[in-house]
């Protein structure tokens, strides 16, 4: 054989090689994209306590026309200042509900699932060339905070703050702060779907000081000016007031970060109970990351500080699990040395049509499934009072209405009638959600709860403490009672 000849082999075989590489990498991306929102789909969670006041305000604003500045479904709180500062979120799915029932909230978590796992990858795959790693990566971080896939705005928190993550390391490694632009943007969008926009302005706050440190101290690994960064910060403050209730958002969040007493009471604040896999991978990422920059045994004040900060986050509340997730894929793809075989063969497109693969097997795997309003329906009736709701209805039952913390958004939603209390732990306050935990556990003074005495209704989990001493409390009646949930009516 001729030298070109063999030589045109070589090449062909290498350029067919490299087609196979590039359509195996382009399926796993599919596959990674798609599990995690499949997951998402496959739980279906429509049973989320708080989904249902977030649709009654927004149902309320379409009506209206406005945003809510008073309470508009407590009883006893009535007209007391209340922002909805999630009122983005809110008309986004009251929308999706109106358009495709209950299966428009799990249309809602699967997308943001989807969106989340997309921008993580995006993230992990600018610091780490090894593909496989960055597989990997990506899908323990996803993995580790499977618990927050519920219809919250919460899934809004996450996307921003990984797209902020992804922005400043790049701005930070290049010193090209053409994306610093999209700062103002996110946060503006941020700052009127959740309130933690607060975190994202935090790790804005430590970019710039390390821009400030890197001054005068050459081990600060930077190439952003002070005069940037301080800009990026600025513009990310100015985002945040554009929304319908300016600088009082910041009292919002002030009010939430101080409230101790709802720690001990909502489980979604309370720390992880280390009894799941996903809670292990959550604490071998935080050790794994720590390691890796002990490893590199030089001090890097931004990575530090950023896991110091998801470290007192994510294991002081579950709910923040996404901190940690986030800087640690964030630090373990900068720091682990991959394989240049493993290396990324895909052109920029693959990940589109990769994206494009997974949505269209996210929806063909909600239909094999059988995920449709009609078992939405049954699951929903399975864990929440839908048919002692009915029964209320259907006798036109008048309140005042005593209910426990869980069922309160359910029912703003349900029963038009307003509550005792609900799922706006902030808005309450410790004092009123003490007196209503303790209530319902039939503490020594329960019989003294003013809004018990003055109830025209109650209704509550049918194993509750509280429901055993009513049914023999000639205050009340029974009047209806399944498996779930028990009423009773106040004898006049």
């Amino acid at each position: 054989m001729p030298i070109q000849d063999a030589q045109a082999a070589v090449s062909a075989s290498k350029s067919t090689g490299g087609r196979a590489e590039q359509v195996a990498q382009a399926l796993v991306l599919a596959v990674l994209f798609a599990i995690p929102a499949l997951i998402c789909v496959r739980a279906a969670c429509v049973i989320d306590l708080d989904i249902w006041w977030h649709l009654r305000t927004g149902e309320w604003m379409l009506l209206h026309h406005a945003v809510p500045h008073v309470d508009l479904y407590s009883g006893a709180l009535a007209g007391r200042p209340w922002l909805a500062y999630s009122w983005l979120f809110e008309l986004l799915t009251v929308k999706l509900f109106q358009w495709l029932g209950l299966a428009g909230i799990v249309a809602y978590s699967s997308a943001m699932v989807l969106a989340i796992t997309v921008a993580l990858f995006h993230m992990v795959r600018r610091l780490q060339g090894d593909f496989t790693l960055a597989v990997l990566l990506t899908f323990a971080a996803v993995y580790s905070m499977g618990r927050l896939y519920t219809p919250r705005p919460w899934l809004f928190t996450i996307l921003f703050f990984i797209l902020e993550m992804d922005i400043l390391i790049e701005a930070r490694k290049t010193g090209r702060v053409r994306e610093l632009a999209w700062l103002p943007v996110i946060f503006a969008l941020w700052a009127n779907v959740h309130i933690q926009f607060v975190d994202g302005l935090f790790v804005l706050g430590l970019a710039w000081v390390e821009a400030v440190v890197a001054l005068w101290w050459k081990g600060a690994e930077t190439r952003l000016r002070p005069a940037w960064m301080g800009l990026a910060l600025a513009a990310g403050l100015l985002g945040t007031l554009l929304n319908p209730y300016g600088w009082r958002i910041y009292q919002a969040a002030f009010d939430l970060a101080t409230q101790g007493g709802a720690l001990n009471l909502v489980t979604e604040l309370q720390a992880m109970p280390f009894r799941g896999l996903p809670d292990f991978l959550i604490l071998l990422l935080a050790l794994g990351s720590a390691a890796a920059l002990a490893r590199r045994r030089r001090f890097q004040p931004f990575e530090t500080a950023l896991l110091a900060f998801a470290a007192v986050l994510s294991f002081r509340s579950q709910r923040d699990i996404w901190v940690m997730a986030t800087v640690a894929a964030a630090i373990l793809a900068s720091t682990i040395t991959g394989s240049r075989r493993a290396e990324f063969r895909l052109p920029k497109w693959a990940t589109a049509v990769a994206v494009l693969a997974a949505g269209l097997a996210v929806l063909a795997g909600s239909r094999v499934m059988g995920v449709n309003n009609a078992q939405l329906d049954t699951q929903l009736a399975k864990n929440l009072p839908v048919s002692a709701v009915e029964a209320v209805r259907a006798k036109g039952y008048a309140g005042p209405l005593f209910n426990n913390y869980d069922w309160g958004g359910y029912l703003i939603w349900a029963l038009r009638m307003p509550v005792s209390v609900d799922g706006r732990a902030a808005f309450y306050g410790d004092k009123n959600l003490d007196r209503s935990a303790a209530t319902w556990n039939a503490q020594p003074d329960w019989a003294s709860d003013a809004q018990l005495t003055s109830a025209g209704v109650v209704i509550g989990p049918v194993k509750a403490p509280l429901t055993q001493l009513l049914r023999m409390d000639p205050r009340f009646h029974l009047v209806y009672e399944d498996k779930l949930a028990a009423v009773f009516i106040a004898r006049r």
